[in-house]
């Protein structure tokens, strides 16, 4: 609120929003309503480096993996921080690791932005070590996450889930059947979400031009 925003249709000034007002115009004269700032609304409103997953990859994560605010998990890598950040927002517990110390420093302003308490930011590579014990979901956002299984395997408890989202089709291939070799996680499925909005106004009602088609694959598995 300490700077105009700017819109499509027109400009908003900051001294407007700080007044106790249901509602402001800008300076074409469109009216907004203003409204307190959801979770949501602050996390889409994170910096990024990386390209951050999205929240239809995230909702899938939490809907398949069933965790709670009773969860704890690890994380890796973090990148600009989102999906550790989102499930920190859900969990009891978030650990997240990457090996990149711009990523760490970002992932610590996203963190304090939108005000989460409970989520660790480790530099450390999970291919070498993952010292939590007894998690009940890992997820791998890394170029060769089947590197990790052994790890994984050794903090998760016993029908913990493990989660690696993958941008390519060979990656998904090769982390699959390094599953199938393993001999303390069962592969349980790949899924890849697709989504596309409508334009709905007066007697139009058809697909939008533009949707959010491919972001990554992602494969779930269960510790045995």
């Amino acid at each position: 609120l300490n700077k105009d925003q700017h819109t499509k249709f027109g400009l908003i000034k900051a001294k407007d929003l700080k007044k106790n007002r249901d509602k402001v115009k800008s300076n074409t004269g469109k009216e907004f309503y203003v409204l307190p700032a959801s979770f949501i609304d602050k996390f889409i409103k994170i910096k990024r480096l990386a390209q951050i997953i999205l929240p239809k990859d995230i909702a899938t994560i939490i809907t398949e993996t069933g965790i709670n605010k009773k969860s704890r998990v690890v994380d890796a890598g973090a990148g600009s921080g989102a999906l550790a950040c989102y499930l920190a927002h859900i969990c009891k517990r978030v650990v997240t690791y990457d090996t990149r110390k711009d990523f760490i420093k970002l992932v610590e302003s996203n963190k304090k932005f939108l005000g989460i308490k409970n989520l660790k930011i480790k530099y450390g590579d999970v291919y070498k070590r993952i010292s939590e014990k007894n998690i009940d979901l890992v997820t791998l956002d890394l170029p060769e996450p089947w590197k990790a299984l052994n790890n994984a395997a050794k903090t998760l408890n016993i029908g913990g889930y493990l989660v690696a989202y993958l941008p390519q089709i060979t990656q998904v291939l090769e982390f699959v059947r390094q599953l199938d070799k393993h001999k303390r996680f069962v592969y349980l499925k790949t899924i890849e979400n697709i989504q596309r909005r409508w334009e709905i106004y007066g007697r139009v009602a058809r697909p939008e031009s533009k949707m959010i088609g491919h972001t990554a694959f992602l494969v779930f598995a269960r510790r045995i």
